[in-house]
Formats: structure tokens, C-alpha cells, sequence
């Protein structure tokens, strides 16, 4: 049966950050993720995590000024030494936190600079990552996302992850498949997750339109959980949605799946 972790940036937002770890808990769940740690000393978030008996299954690398609108660095030539400053910091919470899996986001393109610098850039920064990553037994995630919900972002597609991946000769990417920014950019979720499991790291939902849980929207999430079971995957699925309502009134949908 699927595995399911709430997304403590999206679910229980009602809550402050630290509170939201109990709030999961008491709805059932046994693994979290969120996009950042890095506002609170690890061992807070530890603490909730262990009281909780909860697993910290996935964040992100430091991924520039978010409150300022930025979404990712790593494909930024001017940044590299920040973002490789940033590896770090991500190693040093991920043990400290004993995460497994640590994602990357691209970031938009910058402008003025040519997409094959980009490109490059990204590539670079991945394999110093990666490597970096791999010391320290840790995995190495890219998430392509849609670029509706965030214009310009440099990393759109599977395919495109895939050979971007290829690019840095490492054995320590994979790509993180998050169901509704593919369905928005490409739809052919099951074949896509199918032809490409053994490349996929990490998978996150939310239904299309509107980003809320699914059962609000178009994406068969029945067929599409009984084909990623009969898969035999047997990672986490991350749920990164917007509640329609609040978290606890749209958990319903999950109920099948316990």
C-alpha cells in the first residue's frame, strides 16, 4: 500500500511550523516532508520528530531568498559558491535530522544569461552536489514543476530531468515526480512513472486544478496508486496539496489507503 508523508509547508498551515508535526501525527501519518529547516535549530525539529515517532523523509537544498520570491539557485552561474555554501548547510541538517533524501530545485532562468550557460551551471552544481551527497550516504533529488505556477522555472519536464541527470555522470540524482506539476506540463502520468521508476526518487500529489487534495479535481488517483502498488514502489508519496478547506476536513481521501 502507498506510503503517504504530509507536507508541513502546505498541510496545517492553521498551525505554526513546529506545531504541524503533531497536528500530522494525530491525523495519522507516519513520515513528513517541508520545504525548508533551515529557520529553526535542528534539534527542535528533531525533538517534534522523535516525539511523534515521525520520518523526516525529504527537504529541499537552500534555494535562494524565497521570501523574496526566489525559487531555486542552482541553475544561477553568478551563485555557485552560495549554492555550493548551501550544500553544506543542507548535509549538516539532513544528518542531524537523519533525512535520507535531500531535493535540489533549479530555480527560474536568469535573465540575461544564455540557456546553455544555465544549463551548465546546473549540471556543475548537481554533480558537485551529488558527489558531495553520496559521501555522506545521502540521495540527490531534482523536481521538474510547472511553469504556470512558477514562470520561467528552468526545470519543466521529465525528459528533461532525465538528461540533465544523464549530464552529470553520477549515479546519485534521481528525479523527484511531483504528479500534479507533470500533469499540468505533460499528463501521461502513469506511463511516465512507469517507464521511469527505476529513475524516481520521490513522489508528491495534489489534484489538478486548483492544487487541493486528491478527489477535487481531474487526476484517477485510485488507478494511478494501484499502478504505482503494483509497481512495487516502495517510497513515500509526498502530500504537497492545498487543503480546499483545512487539512483534518479534506483527509477523507486518504482513508482507502491507510
Amino acid at each position: 500500500m502507498p506510503k503517504f508523508a504530509a507536507n508541513l509547508t502546505m498541510l496545517y498551515n492553521e498551525l505554526g511550523f513546529l506545531e504541524r508535526f503533531d497536528a500530522a501525527s494525530a491525523g495519522g501519518f507516519r513520515g513528513v516532508e517541508f520545504l525548508f529547516p533551515y529557520a529553526f535549530p535542528a534539534t527542535e525539529i528533531r525533538a517534534r520528530l522523535e516525539r511523534n515517532r515521525l520520518a523526516l523523509v525529504l527537504h529541499n537544498l537552500p534555494a535562494g531568498n524565497w521570501e523574496a520570491g526566489e525559487r531555486g539557485i542552482a541553475c544561477h552561474p553568478d551563485r555557485v559558491g552560495e549554492f555550493q555554501d548551501g550544500v553544506g548547510k543542507a548535509i549538516e541538517y539532513a544528518k542531524a535530522l537523519q533525512v535520507p533524501q535531500l531535493n535540489c530545485l533549479a530555480g527560474v532562468a536568469p535573465k540575461g544569461v544564455p540557456r546553455d550557460s544555465a544549463e551548465s551551471t546546473f549540471v556543475t552544481n548537481l554533480a558537485f552536489a551529488a558527489g558531495k551527497l553520496k559521501a555522506e550516504g545521502l540521495r540527490l533529488l531534482i523536481e521538474p514543476i510547472n511553469t504556470y505556477d512558477i514562470p520561467g522555472f528552468f526545470l519543466s519536464g521529465t525528459k528533461q530531468a532525465l538528461d540533465i541527470i544523464d549530464a552529470t555522470g553520477s549515479d546519485n540524482v534521481f528525479v523527484q515526480y511531483d504528479i500534479y506539476h507533470m500533469q499540468r506540463m505533460e499528463g501521461e502520468l502513469a506511463n511516465t512513472i512507469r517507464k521511469n521508476l527505476s529513475r524516481i526518487g520521490h513522489l508528491q500529489l495534489a489534484d489538478n486544478p486548483g492544487r487541493n487534495e486528491p478527489g477535487t479535481g481531474e487526476i484517477n488517483y485510485p488507478y494511478l496508486f494501484r499502478t504505482i502498488d503494483a509497481l512495487g514502489y516502495d517510497g513515500w508519496i509526498g502530500c504537497e496539496y492545498k487543503p480546499a478547506t483545512t487539512t483534518a476536513a479534506g483527509l477523507s481521501w486518504i482513508d482507502p489507503w491507510r
